[in-house]
C-alpha cells in the first residue's frame, strides 16, 4: 500500500494516491490506461453480464411459471407456492459463501461456467416436477446452485480491477437483473403460445426451454469467460505485468492480514460493516418481492396472463436504463449515499401509489368472480416508479463496502455479513404476496414500503457517521497529528470514506 511521505498532505484520500501510482505505473509498463480499461471491459464484462442475466431469469422465472397454471397443475396452495420460493434462499444463503472459498482456488474460466450449466440443468428439470415435494426439493437446489454466481463473480472482478473501479462495474453487471426481467416476460409470453404443444402445459415449456438455453450459453462459457490475470490469452506481457503491479499499488493490507479470529471480531465490532449488512437487507425484500411477484401482481390488476406477462417488460426495461445511468453518475460524483437516498424515494412513491389505489370492483359471477381494480393503470404506473428505485438502489449499495472497508480480511467479512443478513430480506419477502391478499396486496406492499423507509433511514446514517468521521481525521491532521508508519485499514488517520 502507498503511503504520504508528508504529512502536511494526509488529507489527500487513498484512492487519489493508488491513482497517481497507477497512472505512473502505466507509463512504466508502455499502457494507455483508458483504453486498456476499455479493453477489459470489452472482454470481461459482457460474459459475467450474460451469465448473471440467465441466473436472475432462471431463479424468477417461476412468478412467470405461476400464471401460465404452475400451482393449479401442481395443485399447490398459495402458502405451498411461498414456501418453495423461501426453499430457494435457504439453499442460497447456506452455500454462497463456501462456494467464494472454492473459487479461490479454482479458475474462473471453468467455475462460473461449471455453475451456471448446473444450474440451467436445475431449472430445465422444474419443467418436469409432478407434485408439491418435487418443486420444493428442485427449489431448495436451485438456490445452492446459483449461490456461487454472484460472490464468484464480485471476486472475480477483483482480480482485474481496483477498487475505485469496482462499483461501477458491479452496477453494471447487476443491470442484467432487472434486464432478466424485461427478457423473462417477452420470453415467457412466446412460450406461453406453447400450451398443450406435446402434450406439455406452457409453464413447463418456461423452465425447460429456458433452462436449456442456459445451459448452452453455459458450455458457450469455457471459451467466452476469461481466466484470471496471470493466464488470460488476450492478454500481452506488458498487460499482464501492469495488471498485477497496479492492484499491488492498490491493496490496502494491513500488517496483521493472515486469517485471524481478531481480525473477524474487528470487522463484527465495526458499526458501519452492520449498517452495510442492514442497507441490503432493507433492499433485498423489495427486490425479490418485486421480481417474484410482478407478473402476479399485474395480472391481478385484471390482465390475462399473456398480457400481464408482456406488461412486466416496460418497468424492467427502465430499471435498467435508471441502473446504468444512476452508476455513472454516483461513480463520476464518488458519492453513494445521496443516490441511495433519491432512487429508494422514488421506489417508496411507487409502493405509496399501489397502497393509495383502493377503487375496486367485482367482475364475473360464482366461482369466476375476481376482484379487480377500477383503475388498473394507476397501480401499473406506480410499477414504473418501484422498479426504477429498486434497482439502482440495491446496485450502489451492494457496491458500497468495497470502496469503503479496507483490509482484506475484513472486507471480505463485510461483503459476507452483507448478503447474508441482506437475504434474510428476501427470505422474508418470499412469504408476503399471498394469493388471499388480491388484487391489492397491502400487507406486501406496505412492508416493501417500511423496508424502503428502513434504506433511507440507513442510508441517512451512513451519510451522517461517514462524513463526521471524515471530517474528524481532517481535524486530526490540522491539529498537527500525525499518521504512524503501519496501515491501520479503514481505521488508519489517512483514509477517507465514499459517502
Amino acid at each position: 500500500m502507498t503511503t504520504v511521505k508528508d504529512h502536511d498532505q494526509e488529507k489527500v484520500q487513498l484512492d487519489e494516491l493508488t491513482n497517481s501510482g497507477a497512472t505512473s505505473v502505466a507509463a512504466d509498463f508502455g499502457v494507455d490506461e483508458r483504453a486498456f480499461l476499455r479493453k477489459l471491459d470489452r472482454k470481461i464484462l459482457p460474459g459475467v453480464i450474460v451469465l448473471y442475466l440467465l441466473s436472475f431469469l432462471d431463479r424468477s422465472n417461476v412468478a412467470n411459471a405461476r400464471i401460465e397454471g404452475l400451482a393449479a397443475d401442481l395443485k399447490m396452495t398459495g402458502n405451498q407456492y411461498l414456501t418453495g420460493l423461501t426453499l430457494f434462499f435457504v439453499g442460497y444463503i447456506m452455500f454462497e459463501i463456501p462456494f467464494n472459498i472454492l473459487l479461490r482456488n479454482m479458475s474462473p474460466k471453468v467455475f462460473l461456467p461449471t455453475c451456471t450449466l448446473v444450474f440451467g440443468i436445475v431449472t430445465t428439470l422444474q419443467g418436469v416436477v409432478h407434485n408439491l415435494t418435487g418443486f420444493l426439493i428442485i427449489r431448495y437446489f436451485l438456490g445452492v446452485a446459483e449461490g456461487a454466481l454472484f460472490p464468484g463473480v464480485v471476486l472475480y472482478l477483483s482480480m482485474w480491477y481496483r477498487r475505485t473501479e469496482r462499483q461501477y462495474r458491479v452496477a453494471m453487471f447487476f443491470s442484467a437483473a432487472s434486464l432478466a426481467g424485461a427478457f423473462g416476460g417477452i420470453l415467457a409470453w412466446g412460450i406461453g403460445h406453447m400450451k398443450n404443444v406435446g402434450g406439455v402445459s406452457s409453464w413447463r415449456w418456461i423452465f425447460i426451454l429456458e433452462g436449456l438455453f442456459t445451459c448452452v450459453v453455459a458450455i458457450a462459457g469455457y471459451y467466452f469467460i476469461s481466466n484470471y490475470p496471470a493466464k488470460s490469452a488476450f492478454l500481452k506481457d506488458n498487460e499482464r505485468a501492469f495488471i498485477e503491479q497496479r492492484l499491488a499499488i492498490d491493496r490496502d493490507l494491513t500488517t496483521n492480514e493472515g486469517f485471524t479470529w481478531s481480525n473477524v471480531a474487528d470487522a463484527l465490532k465495526d458499526y458501519k460493516v452492520w449498517l452495510y449488512a442492514m442497507a441490503f437487507h432493507t433492499m433485498s425484500l423489495p427486490l425479490y418481492t418485486l421480481s417474484l411477484f410482478l407478473p402476479t401482481i399485474i395480472s391481478n390488476l385484471g390482465y390475462t396472463a399473456a398480457a400481464a406477462q408482456l406488461l412486466t417488460i416496460p418497468p424492467y426495461v427502465l430499471a435498467t436504463f435508471f441502473t446504468v445511468a444512476i452508476a455513472i453518475v454516483s461513480e463520476k460524483r464518488h458519492r453513494r449515499a445521496p443516490f441511495i437516498m433519491c432512487t429508494s424515494s422514488l421506489a417508496i412513491i411507487g409502493y405509496i401509489i399501489l397502497l393509495s389505489n383502493t377503487g375496486t370492483h367485482i367482475k364475473g359471477t360464482g366461482k369466476t368472480a375476481t376482484v379487480v381494480y377500477n383503475r388498473p393503470g394507476v397501480s401499473y404506473v406506480g410499477m414504473f416508479f418501484c422498479a426504477a428505485g429498486i434497482y439502482p438502489s440495491t446496485a450502489l449499495v451492494l457496491s458500497w463496502p468495497a470502496v469503503n472497508v479496507s483490509g482484506a480480511t475484513k472486507r471480505a467479512v463485510a461483503g459476507g455479513l452483507q448478503i447474508t443478513i441482506g437475504n434474510l430480506g428476501a427470505v422474508i419477502g418470499t412469504q408476503l404476496y399471498r394469493a388471499t391478499d388480491g388484487p391489492r396486496f397491502i400487507v406486501g406492499h406496505a412492508t416493501a414500503l417500511g423496508y424502503l423507509v428502513g434504506n433511507v433511514v440507513v442510508a441517512g446514517l451512513l451519510w451522517y457517521f461517514l462524513q463526521k468521521e471524515n471530517k474528524s481525521r481532517d481535524r486530526r491532521v490540522e491539529n498537527g497529528e500525525k499518521a504512524v508508519d503501519e496501515w491501520k485499514g479503514d481505521e488508519d488517520l489517512r483514509w477517507r470514506f465514499t459517502i
